[in-house]
């Protein structure tokens, strides 16, 4: 289906038309219009206007007013104040609006970008032999709402998962399952997560008990690092064991998360060790970076040191090793020629910011990001304890997100449990929406607090079913799926010639402004922006019980209709909403 014109874009345009007609040098001028608490709109463009024209805007405003088209979308029109304009819209056009969205299942009207190209979104970067802990939690949860987003809004998306599964620490490792070469062997054809984890986690405790103790030792494990970085084949096999018994972690834990996470999409910092001696070759023959005390180096003149002096980016060590940063330009050389993207965002800790910012500048100077091709990197801020501190546990080690995960959900089971006999779940019920429920509000905290921000972790806040929280929306959703069954045969419909009340008509008009909220969020990778309208529609459907019964036997036949096409539309946009952020919406709850 064709895109639905929001209501603020029909009336732009008709002012817009009022406008030239009135001040023909005023032709494609921005009149300015936003929500407001004195009438559906109010429109402060003419304000700069009438100053560039030399004219006094109330009687400006009011020669506009006159050349108003009223009646079909814009009910009535007024001057307020210095020459604001005030527009009230028709219960018609908003009845009719949303009846347009709602005959479009799929999309609710939100159209796909005008000019869609290909982006590159790095996410969710776990460590080989590593477990995941509460800081993984940020960059997987705004990433996957961002892909989700994008893609619904047209854009051709590619996912990478950068992991760390490269670097000094695996030459003990394979030394270690070379000497022990039974440590990794499955006695049964599969093993969970956890069992992987534990596998990984008891190898390197003993690998590092014994390098720690054995100078001999240690020496051999110095060896198989120059052998994996030369490409022996024997030592990639072995490392290879490593990657492989982490992945079947990583995706356990992606999917308690309720998130994909594809095995194609997985390409770590091994994935570029080809292009490593291309990627300084490049940069030192170009000039961008020089060499500095043997070490290869980019230089800034806006990032210095305490002592003063510039703090290069080092892309090779003297000793002919490479960092981070060669690996990123490598990346990002990768996503650039290889696959073509045109945008690339990097969903990576706020304090890894002056890296990404010199890396960037760096590929800039190169030629590999230009005006076609950006970087962005997504920066977001520390999960806190309830004490304002970075979240640790009791004994100050760093929560393993699993370990949160699994309390989430055992906090909203216990909820959902409460409401069971009420709505009529079964125990396989309970148990799904405790789970939907539980990582939902993990998810949900995070995305409705802007990614540059810290935030605090509380579980008994996220559960609560009062307040800017998941289960909030949830139940709104679940609650309106209850109204729809016990309205039996009677089914929801649209009747634009009903006056609507006010309550009906604050959530017609919030449930207009879904689209463009998609299509700014998308725009701005800012998924806060989303949880934020979600919360806020889930209020005016409060307000709209309140003051609107649905299926009251006092109200006519096609006000129920109109009130059930209401709720189901909000449904639907709530639905769809929290599907964006990566969160299910159970029927019962």
């Amino acid at each position: 289906m064709a895109p639905v014109t929001s209501l603020s874009d029909s009336v732009e345009q008709r002012l817009a038309s009022a406008l030239s007609a009135t001040l023909p040098e005023a032709a494609g001028s921005d009149p300015l219009l936003r929500r407001s608490d004195r009438a559906d709109f109010q429109a402060n463009g003419i304000l700069a206007l009438a100053k560039k024209a030399k004219a006094n805007p109330r009687e400006l405003a009011t020669q506009v007013v006159a050349n108003v088209t009223t009646g079909d979308v814009i009910g009535e029109i007024e001057v307020s104040g210095p020459g604001f304009l005030n527009v009230t819209i028709t219960d018609r056009a908003i009845t009719e609006n949303l009846a347009a969205r709602y005959a479009d299942e799929a999309r609710l009207g939100v159209p796909h970008a005008a000019q869609a190209g290909t982006t590159v979104i790095d996410y969710a970067q776990p460590n080989v032999a590593k477990e995941m802990h509460v800081g993984h939690l940020r960059s997987a949860v705004i990433g996957d709402a961002m892909v989700q987003i994008l893609e619904f809004t047209g854009e051709s998306v590619v996912r990478r998962h950068h992991i760390g599964d490269w670097g000094t620490q695996f030459g003990m490792l394979i030394q270690y399952l070379d000497e022990h070469p039974h440590e990794l062997d499955h006695k049964e054809s599969q093993v969970s997560g956890e069992e992987a984890m534990s596998n990984l986690d008891r190898l390197y405790k003993s690998a590092r008990k014994l390098f720690d103790a054995d100078e001999e030792f240690k020496t051999r494990a110095r060896r198989r690092v120059v052998d994996l970085q030369a490409g022996d084949p024997h030592t990639l096999a072995t490392w290879q064991k490593f990657v492989d018994e982490s992945k079947i972690y990583f995706f356990s834990v992606f999917e308690k998360l309720d998130m994909e996470i594809r095995d194609e999409d997985i390409v770590g910092e091994s994935g570029y060790n080809d292009m490593l001696a291309e990627t300084c070759r490049l940069l030192e023959e170009s000039g961008v970076a020089v060499r500095s005390e043997g070490a290869l180096c980019v230089f800034f003149e806006d990032v210095k040191g305490p002592d003063g002096n510039p703090v290069p980016l080092i892309v090779q060590k003297s000793d002919g090793g490479y960092g981070y940063a060669a690996t990123d330009l490598s990346a990002i050389r990768d996503r650039v020629f290889n696959i073509k993207a045109s945008s690339l965002i990097y969903v990576v800790d706020a304090r890894q910011s002056l890296h990404f910012k010199m890396v960037f500048e760096t590929a800039r100077r190169a030629g590999w990001l230009n005006e076609d091709v950006k970087a962005h990197q997504l920066a977001f801020g520390t999960v806190l304890g309830k004490d304002g501190k970075p979240f640790k546990t009791r004994e100050g080690e760093t929560v393993k997100l699993v370990d949160l995960l699994d309390e989430a959900v055992g906090r909203a089971t216990a909820v959902v449990r409460e409401k069971a006999e009420k709505v009529g779940l079964t125990e396989p019920e309970i148990v799904e929406n405790g789970r939907y429920v539980g990582i939902g509000a993990v998810k949900y905290a995070d995305l409705s607090t802007s990614a540059v921000r810290d935030y605090k972790f509380d579980l008994d806040q996220m559960v609560s079913l009062n307040g800017d929280t998941s289960v909030y929306l949830q139940y709104a959703y679940a609650r309106i799926q209850s109204i729809l069954r016990k309205a039996g045969e009677t089914r929801p419909a649209a009747h634009p010639e009903l006056e609507l009340a006010p309550a009906e008509r604050a959530l017609g008009l919030h449930l207009d402004q879904f689209a463009e909220t998609v299509s700014e969020v998308a725009a701005a990778y800012e998924p806060h922006k989303l949880a934020a309208y979600l919360y806020q529609l889930a209020s005016h459907l409060t307000t709209f019980y309140d003051q609107c019964h649905v299926l009251s036997a006092d109200n006519p036949p096609e006000v129920v209709e109109n009130r059930l096409f209401l709720v189901d539309l909000t449904a639907r946009t709530l639905h769809l909403g929290m599907a964006l952020l990566g969160i299910r919406t159970p029927g019962k709850l």
